[in-house]
């Protein structure tokens, strides 16, 4: 049984599930006392009535209600078919990740999953593993032995991997989140870094902006080469020539982002805006314009990238873009509807846009001679 229905079902037990009209006839009056709501509520739900406002919560509550108590009525069943089970799916799906307790981005990648999972009626087991030559397998297994009948692989950093043997043993379908393989065996999702690297240098050079400098990540990381290649192309394409002392190798931490910039403000001819290539690394940024007695963005802007939840609560808040691991999380199990055998085959790698937010971090370009 899926967890969708346990759902209901325990909420109609705790309720004491009311017995059936007369004749045994399921009525809106149950199907209330069920989901905890008023027998107009349930008459929306069930008839879609238009112009009534309420929330997604409230009516997969009255959806659920109905369905556990057997509700048949002909407009019911138009309007709110059963939830399709995915092809060869026994509702529960394994989800392991290498690193959890110490990225938002794992949890964000869960959430998109569980959602797409939950309306399939389907549950998510989750295993951290720390990428542990020992320790991975042994998790992989106590997954496989609860009945998984997939299993999402992830790791924090967006990288290429090896995938361990016992990946291509499994008989289960596999999917691979924010890394992929040299074989393409597994379907698998990433970031489409590049785009958005250029992406924001593109949105600076369209307020003005020619003297961009960009403060990267961890050379060794794909992600940083990534967003510098796209913050290249940008310039390119601009017919801006690059200048290798506006690229700051940084660390993707608050104090590498202070530090840089502190380095691009001693420049002679100093950037008008400035790139960084992850949210902590704005905020120091942000605290060395600061303290150089630099407003932002009427004497430099800035962008940022992760669209982490300090992005908007900066001051100025801060134009980023977003990494789209719910939407990886999400295509993960759109991926089940149809798998093909697993480890067979190949499989084109799927890159999701990171889409730009702009706020108010960036402006046009002060020219000289103006206020």
């Amino acid at each position: 049984m899926s967890e969708t229905t346990d759902r209901a079902s325990d909420t109609a037990r705790r309720r004491k599930a009311p017995a059936k009209g007369a004749k045994g006839r399921v009525t809106m009056i149950d199907i209330a006392r069920a989901a905890g709501c008023s027998q107009a509520t349930v008459s929306f739900v069930l008839n879609n009535s238009p112009g009534i406002k309420l929330s997604q919560q409230t009516r997969e509550r009255v959806i659920e209600a109905a369905r556990t108590l057997g509700y048949t009525a002909p407009a019911f069943e138009a309007l709110h078919p059963p939830l399709p089970a995915f092809e060869g799916l026994d509702g529960v799906i394994g989800f392991a990740v290498d690193q959890l307790a110490t990225s938002p981005e794992a949890v964000v990648a869960i959430e998109g999953a569980r959602q797409a999972s939950w309306n399939a009626g389907n549950v998510l087991l989750v295993a951290q593993t720390l990428g542990d030559s020992v320790m991975e397998p042994r998790a992989i297994s106590a997954l496989t032995k609860r009945g998984i009948s997939a299993l999402i692989y992830m790791t924090i950093f967006t990288r290429e991997i090896t995938a361990p043997d016992y990946l291509y043993g499994l008989d289960i379908p596999v999917i691979l989140l924010n890394c992929y393989t040299a074989d393409y065996a597994f379907p698998a999702v990433v970031p489409s870094e590049i785009a958005g690297g250029q992406s924001s240098t593109r949105h600076l050079i369209s307020h003005g902006h020619r003297r961009i400098a960009t403060i990267t990540g961890e050379p060794w990381m794909q992600a940083a080469q990534d967003r510098l290649k796209g913050y290249r192309r940008a310039l390119a394409t601009a017919d801006i020539p690059f200048d290798p002392e506006l690229v700051v190798e940084g660390d993707w931490s608050a104090s590498a982002g202070y530090a840089a910039t502190v380095k691009l403000l001693a420049l002679r001819d100093r950037p008008t805006a400035i790139f960084c290539q992850n949210d902590r690394t704005a905020i120091g940024c942000y605290e060395a314009l600061k303290e150089a007695g630099l407003h932002i963005p009427q004497d430099i802007s800035v962008v940022g990238y992760d669209d982490e939840e300090i992005a908007r609560h900066l001051f100025p808040p801060l134009t980023t873009s977003i990494l789209p691991h719910m939407a990886m999380g999400q295509w993960a199990i759109e991926q089940l509807e149809a798998p093909a055998a697993p480890g067979r085959g190949r499989y084109p790698i799927t890159k999701l846009e990171c889409p730009l937010v702009e706020r108010e971090s960036v402006r046009g370009v002060k020219r000289e001679g103006t206020r």
